[in-house]
């Protein structure tokens, strides 16, 4: 007797329950988790999360099970088993889990690099004169289609085994990479690469202040850093953030304090003079309010909650400098 063929959105929710059984397997306890493979992360949460500030790394996240909302100014987006979401810049902004019925909320994220994003644009010969629609299109949630989760399959399959992970793996996310330069998100991905365009002028800014958030900045200095005009360079960099240049660098040197107090054990005074402020109380008033929470009680708060610890920054997976020999930059 012959076997029915699966239809294509058969085989898509197929791909959906194996990544979760994989992600069940593979995560031993919540949090965003770093693997045998650079660059690639399993995310796992048992309980909903409320709204809270991230910063989250230029990067591919897929979910298997459960919801992320994420709200940037006045945008929202959703990324759930439909939809994966692309992120071709680092970017502050706000989300809240929510897990399934009876499941968490499971996930990978695949960091972005955008020497690998270069090398297959230019392989592909890949035009590059176009800018995505709006700044924030580098953030818009896509489709899941059938060859990216038959790829974060194999992908979650490799993990299994470190010789696998070490073997299969990079090819597999170089796939993965050239799978979301080919479908809808391509163009924000290939935008970051061409340095003649503002949106790569832009990009090139945001590498500058996570290299240089603790020194005096200001926006004539960052424009000057990229050859646009003070108003343009406004317009453009809060067309593609959501936040204007000061409000990204202070978000970015909160953040940083953040992992400081919680990771190296730092006091609050001394956190805030690490990441650039002159006044400690300033900090905390500023930390406070972008946090909910005052400074002195960060290193007490729960370790497991994704996105409400750090565990989802960008500079996370080494912790910091103080501890990898290395100093804080953009990975």
């Amino acid at each position: 007797m012959a076997v029915a063929m699966m239809t294509v959105a058969q085989k898509l929710e197929a791909n959906r329950r194996r990544m979760k059984t994989l992600l069940l397997e593979l995560t031993t306890g919540e949090g965003l988790c770093p693997t045998a493979l650079e660059g690639v992360k399993l995310a796992r949460t048992d309980h909903n999360i409320p709204r809270t500030p991230v910063l989250y790394e230029p990067s591919i996240f897929v979910v298997a099970s459960g919801r992320k909302n994420g709200f940037v100014g006045d945008r929202e987006f959703v990324c759930d088993p439909n939809n994966y979401l692309v992120l071709s810049v680092p970017l502050p902004f706000e989300v809240t889990t929510d897990v399934g019925r009876g499941e968490p909320m499971l996930g990978v994220s695949v960091r972005v690099e955008m020497a690998l994003v270069s090398e297959l644009a230019n392989r592909l010969n890949s035009p590059r004169n176009q800018e995505p629609e709006n700044g924030l299109g580098i953030i818009r949630p896509t489709p899941l289609d059938l060859t990216i989760s038959e790829a974060v399959v194999r992908l979650l399959e490799c993990l299994r085994s470190p010789v696998d992970a070490d073997v299969l793996g990079p090819g597999i996310v170089r796939e993965i990479v050239y799978r979301v330069i080919s479908g809808p998100q391509g163009e924000a991905l290939l935008t970051m690469v061409n340095r003649s365009r503002y949106f790569a002028k832009i990009h090139a800014t945001l590498q500058w202040i996570h290299r240089e958030y603790s020194e005096p900045l200001n926006v004539p200095r960052m424009a000057e850093e990229v050859s646009m005009s003070v108003s343009a360079f406004h317009h453009s960099f809060k067309e593609v953030t959501g936040n204007s240049p000061l409000q990204y660098l202070k978000a970015v040197r909160l953040h940083k304090a953040r992992l400081h107090i919680k990771y190296d054990g730092l006091g609050a005074s001394v956190a805030a003079a690490k990441v650039g402020y002159e006044s400690p109380s300033q900090f905390s008033r500023e930390f406070k309010r972008f946090f909910g929470h005052s400074p002195t009680k960060e290193s007490v708060r729960l370790q497991a909650m994704i996105g409400a610890d750090g565990q989802e920054d960008c500079f996370n997976n080494a912790r910091l400098g103080s501890r990898s020999g290395k100093d804080l930059k953009l990975r």
